[in-house]
């Protein structure tokens, strides 16, 4: 009876060792880059090749604001200068009838019209003051003229400004797709953006600078700064942890950020609310992309790029922090 009871005891410890080697071992509460993770989901090659297209197609995509504001104001002032160029032209018109009347009124014209030497120099005097007028009225004709030219010329180059980055961007887009098929992810993965605030967030107006990282002993960039505090201030405030050491990525360069859905930490796949707030925090980065100068968004398998949308990612290690399923991950530029 009493081995029984020895036999039982050792089995329920032998199980109890086993459990807490299980609870150990698991990386349900691993932290993002500790299970052996050293790329955000995928090889370095291929995060590489994700950041620089998408660092090319969001440049570009500026450049092409920029271009198409210009384009606006250009087109603005071609008006201006239309409403400008009617007046001047029926004044210089009506000198050239006027002249074309009376003929012009010339220094022999005026001597041998005037009655005194006084009167000479009167018709004189008014003949110089209609030749600058009438100069004046032409020069500014002129002026006019070659400025709406070069207001045409410049809407031109920034029309074909507008097509180079149209041009840069399909490449950049391309890229990205197919580092993604080559790693045999990329299928496309419709989702959603409904849930996150949509344009609540305040464009980036900092520096390039590097920052302390308020999560980490590291550096970050202004601009990781800036998107973590927009999101922070619209109530996505669960844990953090930005920059870390790693082989590739954008975490030891400080332009990452991984959002815990939990709300004390990385835990275990995300269920119930906390996949909710780690939904509503991906859209939040989405739908603020631009504002914040968002590269990249991972969330639960997948990843988001502002040239293609949501793709489908999974070159994990099978773990809720290489899966991207206990957090966010948002890379800026």
């Amino acid at each position: 009876m009493r081995q029984k009871t020895v036999r039982r005891r050792l089995v329920a410890l032998v199980a109890l060792f086993a459990a807490s080697a299980v609870l150990v071992a698991a990386p349900a509460s691993a932290a993002p880059g500790d299970t052996g993770d050293d790329g955000e989901g995928g090889s370095k090659s291929l995060i590489e090749q994700v950041e620089a297209a998408s660092k090319g197609y969001v440049e570009a995509k500026e450049a092409l604001a920029k271009s198409k504001t210009r384009q606006t104001e250009l087109t603005a002032k071609v008006k201006e200068l239309d409403t400008r160029l009617g007046p001047q032209q029926a004044a210089v018109d009506l000198i050239a009838a006027q002249a074309y009347r009376t003929g012009r009124l010339g220094p022999m014209s005026a001597l041998l019209t005037a009655e005194s030497s006084s009167g000479f120099l009167d018709r004189a005097q008014t003949l110089e003051t209609v030749a600058v007028k009438q100069q004046a009225v032409i020069k500014d004709l002129k002026q006019t003229r070659d400025q709406q030219q070069q207001a045409k010329l410049a809407i031109d180059a920034t029309i074909r400004d507008q097509q180079k980055q149209v041009n840069v961007m399909a490449k950049r887009k391309a890229q990205a797709e197919n580092a993604l098929k080559a790693a045999n992810q990329g299928k496309d993965d419709p989702q959603s953006t409904d849930g996150g605030k949509s344009d609540s967030a305040s464009s980036f107006q900092g520096g390039s600078g590097m920052v302390d990282d308020p999560t980490s002993g590291g550096r970050i960039t202004q601009r990781m700064l800036h998107a973590m505090q927009q999101a922070q201030a619209d109530g996505f405030t669960h844990y953090v942890h930005c920059f870390r050491e790693q082989n590739s990525g954008e975490h030891p360069r400080g332009r990452a950020c991984d959002f815990a859905a939990d709300k004390g930490g990385f835990g275990g796949v995300a269920t119930g609310s906390s996949k909710t707030y780690g939904t509503n925090l991906a859209n939040y980065f989405i739908n603020n992309s631009s504002q914040l100068g968002v590269l990249y968004v991972i969330w639960f398998r997948r990843i988001w790029l502002p040239s293609s949308g949501w793709k489908s990612y999974s070159g994990g290690n099978g773990d809720p922090s290489s899966d991207h399923t206990n957090h966010v991950h948002l890379s800026v530029k």
